[in-house]
């Protein structure tokens, strides 16, 4: 799904006008229908006291529509204007009129903090003060308003975006409305997914109000939001004439004294997401551990008996190498992948110790082949790319990197962004159970076995990711949050292959 801009956004507006030839007005009619419709099919009727907050500008325009369509099937409704400047939106006026026509109870104009009305936990609360075009703090008067809606308890619903969020910047010490549910209109907004924003967001859905479909098919948007329509098409079915080799070979670079098993479950992610063999590259004391525990991969080993691998040389050729997980940072360590990035071609996958040396030797950097994938944690990102001001800076820089190095750089998150030529792909998969240890190292796994299989390194990253967090997503059915582990991720692997394409049950 296409994640519009702020421009984006407006651009869609005016080309469905041109394209319907239809004022501005009668999209907010629209809009606001939509969003009535959304609710009324939820309360049918239900005598539940209705407060509407408008601001002075389109959003709040919105909001006079739904109070309109409130009014007319005989809800009990109070709107609030939120006088937070005397300029009116042309449509806002026009809205305001409509409304006028069918109540005498004209909306109460709040002007200052003293006007603030009480809100019950029994109310439902309908967000439309601020909409896209926030770009700083609201009025003090105006935040506490938010403070106290959220203080409330009450179900509230956010018209498009909640008061108080800019979609394409980071407002710092501004209080925002944090819903019950957001209604956002076409599309969803890129800050509903980030760290610093999405935090006020409980949950979200789109309302399609019918935006020029010419303008929407060739729009192209920097971020895009994956989910399982756009990994069905990442899919490649199996032959039937096929056999190991067809799938490749992936050889893993991992794991020390101590943290063995960071190399056991890198393997088991490359071997459940499909890659037709199996090696590992670990230490001597590591050796015994991997065999053991996987009678499904091959394991090699340095010459040394020490705690880290002191050097990675081998004699095999394998399609795609992960390495880092488990890896230790010690200064012989350091040395040997020095040595192993100079001399290697194969394409790579970077994770876990791996890039903590490569933020100690930044040179080592220039020695990746081009489509390297790296999987950064937030902690890894900042000593890769440097601290960042807000969530917003960070993805620049995230772009600014992985131009620089030409590689496909994975933000692992809660919302996981995959950041390649300047585009930005948001996983929609995973849930709060994935912060565990060595789930980062599953990922690893899944995305070179996947590249092994002939997968590109862009599509592996996105398509690993996915899978990823709908094999999290499916075994918290079974385990709840607290009890997943990352060896879990790996056996639910296959239902997340498997979901692509169910079919959902059909209602009785």
């Amino acid at each position: 799904m296409k994640i519009l801009s702020k421009e984006q956004v407006y651009q869609a507006d005016k080309a469905t006008e041109n394209a319907e030839n239809i004022p501005s007005y009668n999209l907010m009619e629209r809009a606001g229908g939509y969003a009535f419709e959304f609710m009324h099919q939820r309360l049918q009727g239900q005598p539940v006291p209705v407060k509407i907050f408008c601001g002075i500008g389109n959003n709040g325009g919105d909001g006079l529509v739904i109070a309109r369509y409130f009014v007319e099937h005989q809800y009990s409704v109070d709107v609030y204007v939120v006088n937070y400047s005397d300029n009116r939106s042309k449509d806002f006026l026009l809205a305001l009129e409509e409304l006028k026509k069918v109540t005498r109870n004209w909306p109460q104009v709040l002007k200052s903090e003293d006007d603030l009305p009480q809100i019950n936990r029994e109310d439902l609360v309908v967000d439309c003060i601020f909409g896209i075009g926030i770009n700083r703090p609201a009025p003090k008067w105006v935040q506490q308003l938010f403070v106290n809606i959220n203080q409330s308890g009450a179900y509230t619903v956010a018209i498009d975006v909640p008061s108080g969020m800019g979609i394409d910047v980071y407002i710092k010490d501004s209080e925002v409305i944090k819903p019950t549910i957001v209604l956002s209109f076409q599309t969803p907004k890129l800050a509903f997914f980030l760290p610093q924003s999405g935090k006020y967001i409980n949950n979200w859905t789109v309302l399609d109000i019918g935006l020029d479909r010419n303008f929407m098919n060739s729009v192209q948007t920097q971020a895009q939001l994956i989910d399982k329509a756009e990994a069905q098409q990442m899919y490649k079915p199996r032959t039937k004439f096929s056999h190991k080799g067809t799938y490749g070979h992936a050889l893993l670079i991992a794991g020390s004294y101590g943290k063995t098993g960071a190399a056991v479950l890198s393997c088991k992610g490359a071997l459940s997401s499909g890659a037709g063999l199996v090696t590992a590259y670990t230490t001597q004391q590591g050796l015994p551990i991997l065999q053991s525990s996987l009678p499904e991969a091959m394991v090699l080993a340095d010459r040394y008996n020490g705690k880290y691998l002191e050097e990675i040389q081998f004699d095999l050729a394998p399609t795609v190498i992960g390495v880092g997980p488990g890896l230790g940072t010690e200064k012989i360590t350091q040395q040997a992948l020095k040595t192993f990035l100079k001399a290697n071609k194969t394409p790579l996958v970077v994770d876990a110790d791996a890039l903590n040396i490569l933020s100690e030797n930044q040179e080592f950097l220039e020695f990746l082949p081009k489509y390297s994938v790296l999987t950064p944690h937030p902690k890894e990102l900042e000593r890769l790319i440097g601290a960042w001001e807000d969530d917003f800076e960070k993805l620049k820089k995230a772009e600014a990197f992985s131009k620089k190095y030409h590689c496909v750089l994975v933000l692992k998150d809660a919302h996981t962004i995959t950041v390649f030529d300047g585009k930005y792909y948001v996983n929609n998969t995973g849930n709060p159970g994935l912060a565990t240890g060595g789930s980062g190292d599953v990922l690893t796994g899944i995305i070179t076995g996947l590249m092994a299989q002939g997968y590109d390194a862009l599509t592996a990253a996105i398509f690993g990711v996915y899978l990823h967090g709908k094999a999290a997503d499916i075994a918290i059915n079974h385990t709840a949050y607290e009890g997943l582990t990352a060896s879990m991720i790996t056996e639910f692997l296959g239902q997340a292959y498997l979901d692509l394409f169910a079919q959902p049950e059909q209602k009785q």
